[in-house]
């Protein structure tokens, strides 16, 4: 089914089918290029580090949590029992432009003390991504695009949405990779909800 746009009366259930039918364009961009370079990167990593601002940097919150579930050992940037990043080590990065301040610092502090840094992204050109080991380019607005040309919905909402089921085909992958079943990663989950 086709999203048909409505000039009266919007309905959430067309907004819903306008979100998944920008996604799956989107999913199938991203899908031609190499995923496995980021996948592998954090497979490797003695620790990861998630980094994102915004809603970009709740939905690598998520895909900490999952990577957690899988037995890595996993730290959100900006928590304050978040250590040292170091060699051996991957920074997890979301930024749509690819420019936010906090998050360069970082990846360039990531860098030099020789950790690796993967980069989601709109701009595959941006400082972040020339800093990337591995990188994923979404093909999505960024939040400063208001013209409704690469999405209709509003600011960086696209990207936001990609960047969390980015992080769960990541989970999905290392997975199935470990062998391990569902009973075995469901004893670290959160038990003081």
């Amino acid at each position: 089914m086709t999203y048909v746009a409505r000039d009266t009366d919007p309905r959430t259930s067309d907004a819903l089918l306008l979100i998944r039918d920008e996604l799956g364009t989107l999913l199938e961009r991203a899908a031609g290029q190499n995923l496995d370079d980021v996948t592998d990167l954090v497979s490797a990593a003695e620790r990861v580090f998630v980094h994102g601002a915004g809603r970009s940097g709740l939905a690598l919150r998520m895909t900490a949590m999952r990577l957690m579930h899988l037995g890595l050992v996993v730290h959100v940037v900006g928590e304050v029992t978040t250590p040292a990043i170091g060699a051996g080590d991957v920074l997890l990065t979301a930024s749509g432009s690819g420019t936010t301040g906090g998050i360069v610092r970082a990846a360039e502090a990531a860098t030099a003390a020789g950790a690796r840094v993967a980069v989601l992204t709109t701009a595959a050109d941006s400082p972040l991504a020339r800093l990337a080991t591995a990188s994923i380019v979404l093909p999505a607005a960024e939040k400063q695009d208001r013209s409704g040309d690469a999405s209709a919905q509003y600011a960086g909402s696209l990207f936001e949405q990609a960047v969390g089921l980015l992080g769960d085909a990541l989970f999905h992958a290392l997975w199935q990779r470990s062998g391990q079943s569902a009973d075995e990663l469901w004893p670290r989950h959160a038990n003081l909800e």
